[in-house]
């Protein structure tokens, strides 16, 4: 009994420790006053500023584009990397997969230095380009290793039974490998466009002053204090990212049905 009432406890800390921040931002987002700690009464004022906030909505914008494209391509990339360490023998294999692991636990501000000197070594404009190629950087080593996991588990006798009937490489890719490896595949995805849309260090380095992303721009202004319109803006991508999240359950128990 007192096992099952001390395991409940310790789920509902773990639930506030996560989760108490985030609802704090959600009651002030409807904060009447200016001022964060006081609180005055109930309103929707600062959703209107934030509406009105052109500066705070296209940074978000800009987060959002290389967010997807960079989660995108860092899919794209992550998982061919992940076939060929898994399925494929050649030179520099083990170097491969073993620089893919380094860039996982690689600082982020080492690799935003990094980046950031190769791209005034060619003389590239730092902007939408410089960025997204440092977040593709930056989530491809992810998507390989979520990838690699689920490999792990793939029977290649499957590929082999798939051509011993007549299908192609490309067939047998298509029709067996690519389903058995789609959850990690999307998963990967998620998980890049997560890294991609609340990285501020390399984002830092990587950006010009032509191009600001959302972290970047709340950044410079939480030093100062907290706006209550960025506490708007957090509740309404929280809001968003729980009803993704719904979504992607609901399509996940209708395709098991």
């Amino acid at each position: 009994m007192i096992s099952r009432y001390a395991k409940r406890l310790y789920l509902a800390f773990i639930y506030l420790f996560f989760y108490l921040p985030l609802l704090v931002v959600f009651i002030y987002s409807f904060n009447m006053n200016k001022y964060t700690a006081n609180w005055t009464g109930f309103s929707f004022r600062w959703y209107e500023v934030l509406l009105n906030n052109t500066a705070l909505l296209d940074a978000a914008l800009n987060s959002l584009l290389v967010a997807v494209c960079a989660a995108t391509a860092a899919t794209i990339l992550g998982t061919i990397t992940a076939l060929c360490v898994k399925r494929y023998r050649f030179p520099g294999r083990k170097a491969l997969y073993g620089s893919v692991l380094l860039l996982t636990v690689s600082p982020d501000i080492v690799m935003g230095i990094s980046l950031l000197l190769m791209f005034l070594l060619i003389k590239m404009e730092l902007g939408f380009v410089t960025l997204l190629i440092a977040h593709t950087t930056l989530c491809a080593p992810f998507v390989t290793v979520t990838v690699l996991s689920r490999l792990a588990e793939f029977d290649e006798y499957l590929i082999e039974a798939a051509r011993d009937l007549g299908a192609s490489e490309a067939a047998a890719f298509r029709h067996v490998l690519l389903p058995m490896t789609a959850p990690a595949i999307a998963a990967g995805w998620l998980l890049s466009f997560t890294l991609s849309l609340d990285d501020i260090l390399i984002s830092t380095f990587t950006t010009g002053p032509h191009f600001e992303v959302l972290p970047v721009k709340i950044y410079s202004m939480v030093k100062l204090g907290v706006k209550p319109d960025v506490n708007a803006l957090s509740t309404v991508m929280f809001v968003l990212t729980l009803v993704f999240v719904l979504l992607a359950q609901l399509i996940y128990q209708f395709r098991r049905k």
